[in-house]
Parts: structure tokens; C-alpha cells; sequence
């Protein structure tokens, strides 16, 4: 086969697929709290709102269900998932594990792109702080996509795809921690200081901060449930 007819053949589509552009609406309303915990999503509703047919919208709950942003019962539809004490356990420790795994093959076996992007998202994190927003969509965009620059710099395709699997769960629950105010207290800080111990190839210091780092958070976000 010919450049032209391969290019042809291998062609990306310029646009994602109607569910996936409503898979990425219905995920945003649910990270920013629109549809909160346990609200019940109907299908007629949402295709009426957004002006498709039903089939797009349960493909689209499906994919979210996999992310495990929505619960699919055959009696009751589609409900937004409730994370219990047990789940947010259960979430941070998987959580912790691979990131304990990506930080040590990010000193060891680094993919040194990712750092001047996760010095990037520090920055960022700074400024919005800065400018006295300390909770919201955008700053647990920022801590998430540094997290999953970490995974990234790893140099390891099956720890990232696990990880990518868990991102809605976490960016959903870094929400909740950063409603409160201490919050601007460690959040340069504390990923500046993993940034820095992986930079400089201290391996047990980078544990250890991360560590810290994760039982903080998780401690944060138990303050948002009474489940």
C-alpha cells in the first residue's frame, strides 16, 4: 500500500463520536457537582436536554459506569455513583500504590518530558491560589494532571493504563479536599517537594512525601463524608 492510501486508511477522525462528546459532558456535570451523588439520571431527560436519542445516551452512562462515575441498575436506570468511606479507602490505597510504583521507575527509568509540565502545573497551582481560589474545577484539574504526569514520567504503559482507569474516582474526590482552606496551606509545597526529591533522584524521600502527601488528602477528603 501506497503513503496516500495509507494516509487515507490511517486518517484520525477530526471529531469524537456523539457519545463520547456526551460522555464528556455528562463527566464534567458530574465532577463539578452538577449531578451530585445519587441523583437518578433518565435517559429521556437527557436525551431532551441535549438533543439526541436515547442510543447515545446509554452508551454514553456506560462508558461513565465503567469509570465509575454511574451505577446502571436494570430497575431504577442510571443513578451517580455514591462513594462510601469504604470506597474513598479503597480508591487511596490502589491510589497510593501506584503512584509509590511511579515515582520509584520515574527516578529510576525516567520519561523526562513530563517534568517541565509538572513544574507547569505547580505554577498554576500557585497562581490560582494566589489569586484566592482555593477549591473548584480548575485547581483539581491542575493536581490531578500533575498525578498523572508523575504515572506518566514512570516510563510504564500497564501502571499507566491502571491509573488512567482510577482518574475520574480521584479528580472527582480532590473536589471535595479542596473546599478547605489549608488546602492553600501545602498544595505547592507539597507536589513541589515530590517534584524536587524525584528530580534529584531521592527515592526514599520521594516515598516518603508522597506518602505524606496522599494521607493528607485522603484525611481532607473524609471530612466531606458522613457515610
Amino acid at each position: 500500500m501506497d503513503i496516500d492510501a495509507l494516509n487515507q486508511v490511517l486518517t484520525a477522525p477530526v471529531k469524537r463520536s456523539l457519545s463520547d462528546e456526551i460522555v464528556v459532558r455528562l463527566r464534567d456535570a458530574i465532577l463539578t457537582g452538577a449531578f451530585p451523588q445519587g441523583e437518578r439520571l433518565r435517559e429521556e431527560n437527557l436525551a431532551a436536554s441535549l438533543k439526541v436519542s436515547r442510543g447515545p445516551i446509554r452508551e454514553a452512562l456506560s462508558k461513565l459506569e465503567r469509570e465509575g462515575l454511574v451505577v446502571l441498575n436494570p430497575n431504577r436506570g442510571a443513578t451517580v455513583t455514591l462513594i462510601t468511606r469504604e470506597d474513598l479507602a479503597e480508591v487511596y490505597s490502589l491510589r497510593l500504590a501506584l503512584e509509590k510504583l511511579a515515582a520509584t521507575e520515574a527516578i529510576k527509568h525516567p520519561n523526562e518530558k513530563c517534568f517541565p509540565e509538572m513544574q507547569a502545573c505547580v505554577s498554576q497551582m500557585g497562581e490560582t491560589i494566589m489569586h484566592g481560589s482555593t477549591a473548584g474545577h480548575d485547581t483539581a484539574a491542575l493536581d490531578v494532571r500533575f498525578h498523572e504526569l508523575l504515572v506518566l514520567a514512570a516510563n510504564h504503559t500497564r501502571l499507566y493504563r491502571h491509573w488512567m482507569e482510577l482518574r475520574p474516582q480521584i479528580q472527582w474526590l480532590l473536589l471535595a479536599r479542596t473546599i478547605y482552606p489549608d488546602y492553600r496551606d501545602y498544595a505547592v509545597s507539597s507536589h513541589q517537594g515530590i517534584l524536587d526529591a524525584i528530580h534529584s533522584k531521592d527515592q526514599s524521600l520521594a516515598i516518603g512525601l508522597l506518602e505524606g502527601h496522599m494521607q493528607g488528602s485522603y484525611e481532607r477528603v473524609l471530612r466531606a463524608y458522613s457515610k
